[in-house]
């Protein structure tokens, strides 16, 4: 089955044009297949990722991870981790479950378009096409955001727009053959 709809168009390419920075990960590739363990139905486990490169002056990170093709007018928020402090440059493989010890003080996760709290793994409808998994590292200019554990990602992404000094990407996609 397929939706018969048109790929969305890069996220990001809406946003004011800010430099890029290096993020890598020991489990996912760009434009490669996501593992089953990092999908909803195969473990629901967030991946490992590291960074640098980012500019002077960067106060904090935040990590979202964002399906553009989600059979719907806004997208699909699968991860939204803020105030991450600029010393934080790597997170490890499942750092993003809710109840991850791998995460400093005074992070904060907030609930994903499931709306439950930290990363809930790729989940596209059965049939559809493969769905690209933007995974984001934004080198924000302030320590911390105005958010909590739920504020919606549309309001973190809103603050993101004027605090942003950089922007790493890793994009891996996922197919769920149904």
């Amino acid at each position: 089955m397929s939706l018969d709809r048109p790929r969305a168009e890069d996220p990001y390419a809406k946003l004011p044009a800010v430099p890029s920075f290096t993020v890598t990960s020991a489990d996912v590739t760009d434009g490669r297949p996501l593992e089953e363990v990092f999908t909803a139905g195969g473990g629901n486990r967030s991946p490992q990722l590291s960074w640098t490169g980012f500019p002077e002056g960067t106060q904090s990170f935040v990590v979202t991870c964002y399906d553009p093709d989600a059979p719907t007018p806004s997208g699909f928020w699968h991860w939204v981790l803020a105030n991450l402090p600029a010393s934080v440059t790597e997170l490890p493989h499942g750092a993003g479950s809710p109840e991850s010890t791998a995460l400093p003080e005074g992070a904060v996760q907030l609930r994903n378009d499931g709306g439950e709290t930290g990363y809930m793994g790729a989940a596209p409808p059965a049939g559809d096409h493969a769905h690209r998994y933007y995974f984001v590292v934004h080198a924000v200019d302030t320590p911390a955001l105005e958010v909590g554990p739920d504020t919606s990602p549309a309001v973190a992404s809103f603050q993101l727009a004027f605090h942003t000094l950089a922007r790493a990407i890793i994009t891996p996609t996922y197919r769920n053959e149904g």
